[in-house]
C-alpha cells in the first residue's frame, strides 16, 4: 500500500470522528467501536493493508501498548484530585487488589476446568484478563477535582491501579510455565519481589519523583521565571522518568506512572509574602500565559492544567492506536466453540461475583456496586501482558489460545461495553440521589 494512500485513509478515519461523533453518540457507538471495525477492515480479514502477526510483531505490538498505557495512567493520575487518606479510595483500592486477585483466581479456575489449560497458563490468562482499563469507555471517565461521583471515581482508581497490581500474577503464571518445563520457581522471591516490592516500591518512586520534579518547577517559575513552557516536554519526561527509575528498581513502572500523576497534581502554590492572587478561580482569564505560569499563586494550577490538556489528547491517539491494532489482530484469533461460554462467564459472573467479595461491607448501594461489576472494561492492558507473555517465549500453542481468549475478549467488551454505556450512564444519574 502507498504512502499517500495510508495518508488518505488515516485522514479520513480522523475527520470522521470529529464531525460524525454527535450522531455516532445518538447510534450509542463509543468511538473505541469505530476504531475496532476500522482496525478490522484494514487488517487481513478484509483488505489486508497491514498483517500485525501477534506471534512474529510482538515486540512492536508489546511497545505501542506499553506507551498508551503509560499515557493513559498519567493522564488518570493527573484527573484524581481525592486527596490520598480520604476513605473514597478504599474501593478502588479494594477492587484493585482484592477483587483483582480474585478474578485471577476464578479465570484460571475457568481455565483449567473449563477449557483444560495447564495451571501457568490459566493463571497467566487471569493475569492478562483481570486488568479493567475505563480509559476505552469515555463515558466512565472521571472528573477531575476534589469531589469526583463514586462510581467514576472507583472505575478510573482500579483501572489505574490494576494493570500494576496484575503484573505479580502474570509472572506467577510465567513462572509456572516455566517449572512446567523443567525451570525452577522461587516463591518467596516472587512473594517478595514481584507482590510486595513491585506495588510498594512503585508507588512510592513515582510519588517521590511527582512531587521532587513538580516542586522544582514551580518554584523556578515563581522565583526566577524559568523553565517556563515546553510543558509537553514536561509531561512525556515525567512518564519516562518515573517508568525507567522504577523499572531500573524492580518496582512496577505502571503504578509508578499512575502515582506521577497523582503527585503532580498535589503540588502546592508557596504564594510569596506581599504578593496577591490575580483574581480568577480557575487559570487566572486576562492574563498571559507567561504571568500566570510564574505566579506564586498560579503556577501549580496552570502546570498541572497544560500537562493534562496536552496528555488528554495524546489519550485519545493513544486509544486509536491500540484499538485499531486490535481489530487488525481479530484474524488471527482461530475459532474455538468454548468461545460462546467463555466470554459471557467473564463479564456476567466472574467479574459481579470479584466485585461482590472484594466490596463485601464496603458503603455503596447496590445500583453502583451494579455498575461497576457490569463496566469491568477489558483493553489496553490486556493487550500489553499478552504481548508480554508471548515475548517471554510461552509455547507457541498456549500462546495462540491466549491470543485467542484475549483478543475475543477485549473485543466482546469494547462492543458490549461501548454500546451500554451511555444509556446505562444516563439512568444511573436519573436514579441516583445527588449525594452519591
Amino acid at each position: 500500500m502507498s504512502d499517500p494512500l495510508w495518508y488518505l485513509l488515516c485522514g479520513l478515519l480522523l475527520i470522521t470522528m470529529v464531525v460524525a461523533s454527535a450522531p455516532l453518540a445518538r447510534l450509542l457507538l463509543s468511538s473505541a467501536t469505530i476504531y475496532l471495525v476500522a482496525g478490522y477492515l484494514v487488517g487481513p480479514g478484509v483488505l489486508g493493508l497491514i498483517a500485525p502477526d501477534p506471534l512474529h510483531h510482538a515486540e512492536v505490538i508489546g511497545r505501542v501498548a506499553e506507551g498508551a498505557l503509560l499515557i493513559s495512567l498519567f493522564t488518570v493520575g493527573l484527573r484524581m484530585g481525592v486527596p490520598i487518606l480520604d476513605r473514597r479510595w478504599i474501593v478502588p483500592l479494594r477492587l484493585a487488589f482484592i477483587s483483582m486477585a480474585i478474578t485471577v483466581g476464578l479465570i484460571a479456575a475457568v481455565g483449567m476446568w473449563g477449557l483444560g489449560l495447564p495451571l501457568g497458563a490459566a493463571v497467566l490468562l487471569g493475569g492478562i484478563l483481570a486488568p479493567t482499563d475505563p480509559v476505552l469507555a469515555s463515558g466512565v471517565q472521571t472528573e477531575r477535582g476534589r469531589d469526583p461521583d463514586q462510581l467514576r471515581f472507583s472505575l478510573a482508581g482500579e483501572g489505574a491501579l490494576n494493570d500494576g497490581t496484575a503484573y505479580p500474577f502474570v509472572m506467577l503464571g510465567l513462572a509456572l510455565l516455566s517449572r512446567h518445563d523443567g525451570a525452577s520457581f522461587n516463591l518467596w522471591r516472587w512473594l517478595a519481589v514481584d507482590l510486595v516490592w513491585a506495588s510498594v516500591g512503585g508507588v512510592l518512586i513515582g510519588a517521590g519523583l511527582g512531587a521532587l520534579i513538580g516542586r522544582l518547577v514551580v518554584y523556578l517559575r515563581t522565583r526566577h521565571s524559568e523553565a517556563v513552557g515546553l510543558d509537553e516536554f514536561l509531561s512525556l519526561g515525567l512518564i519516562a522518568i518515573a517508568y525507567g527509575a522504577a523499572q531500573l528498581c524492580h518496582a512496577s513502572g505502571f503504578l509508578a506512572v499512575f502515582a506521577v500523576g497523582l503527585a503532580l497534581q498535589r503540588v502546592q502554590d508557596k504564594p510569596q509574602e506581599g504578593t496577591v492572587s490575580l483574581g480568577a478561580a480557575t487559570g487566572a482569564e486576562g492574563h498571559a500565559y507567561g504571568v500566570i505560569a510564574t505566579h506564586s499563586h498560579h503556577a501549580s494550577t496552570v502546570m498541572t492544567d497544560a500537562v493534562l490538556g496536552f496528555n488528554a489528547q495524546l489519550e485519545h491517539l493513544a486509544e486509536l492506536t491500540v484499538v485499531l491494532l486490535v481489530g487488525a489482530l481479530l484474524p488471527y484469533a482461530t475459532a474455538w466453540y468454548a468461545l460462546w461460554w467463555f466470554i459471557p462467564t467473564m463479564f456476567v459472573l466472574v467479574r459481579p461475583i470479584a466485585v461482590a467479595a472484594g466490596t463485601l461491607g464496603a458503603a455503596g448501594t447496590g445500583r453502583a456496586r451494579a455498575m461497576v461489576s457490569w463496566f469491568g472494561i477489558r483493553g489496553i492492558g490486556s493487550v500489553f501482558y499478552l504481548m508480554f507473555a508471548i515475548r517471554r517465549g510461552i509455547d507457541p500453542s498456549i500462546a495462540q489460545q491466549l491470543i485467542t481468549l484475549t483478543l475475543a475478549t477485549v473485543s466482546a467488551s469494547i462492543f458490549a461495553h461501548g454500546i451500554s454505556i451511555r444509556p446505562l450512564m444516563k439512568w444511573y444519574r436519573r436514579r441516583s440521589p445527588p449525594e452519591e
